[in-house]
């Protein structure tokens, strides 16, 4: 994240300043490309705490650099494109959820198991259904369409993600009170 900062603060104070090789203009895409290259490989060459942290480093400049660049090869010329905001905030909304579930997933279940014995899993999921089957209800775009579609489905599986816990809870309860 701090080489695409740099990267994107270098070029907004230095818009001129570019390297040219014979009649190819080197995009710093090529340098995180680089960075990335030595940093996998001093990554799985090495067992060694120091080279691992200075593989993590170059690995991350590495993918900041060629994340400041993804709107520009996308668009195929447009470097100031909003895309490249939008790849990079979605790439590290995923790796964190990722880093975040690897984890602690078991602390995860846990407390998401107790939501859905909640009550408030049942009005969550009955809300969010709801309001997405009204915004589908309302609207032409498909987008919204979409991503409602998608809401109407989570909270259909939460809605019944919760009967389905309350049967299992109410089971087992039975099955203890029989055993005595």
């Amino acid at each position: 994240m701090s080489s695409f900062a740099v990267a994107r603060a270098f070029t907004i104070f230095n818009p001129d300043i570019v390297f040219v090789g014979g009649s190819f203009h080197i995009h710093h895409f090529w340098y995180g490309l680089a960075l990335l290259v030595i940093g996998g490989w001093l990554g799985i060459s090495y067992d060694n705490e120091r080279i691992n942290r200075m593989a993590a480093i170059l690995f991350g400049a590495g993918g900041g650099l060629i994340g400041d660049e993804v709107g520009l090869l996308l668009t195929l010329g447009n470097y100031w494109t909003e895309i490249t905001y939008t790849v990079i905030i979605t790439f590290l909304t995923f790796a964190s959820m990722l880093i975040l579930l690897s984890r602690y997933h078991e602390v995860i279940r846990k407390e998401f198991t107790e939501f859905l014995l909640s009550n408030a899993s049942l009005y969550l999921g009955v809300f969010l259904a709801a309001v997405s089957i009204a915004f589908i209800s309302e609207t032409d775009n498909v987008m919204i369409i979409a991503l409602s579609g998608v809401l109407t489905t989570v909270a259909v599986i939460v809605v019944l993600a919760y009967f389905v816990q309350r049967i299992r809870t109410n089971r087992e309860k039975n099955k203890v009170m029989y055993k005595i």
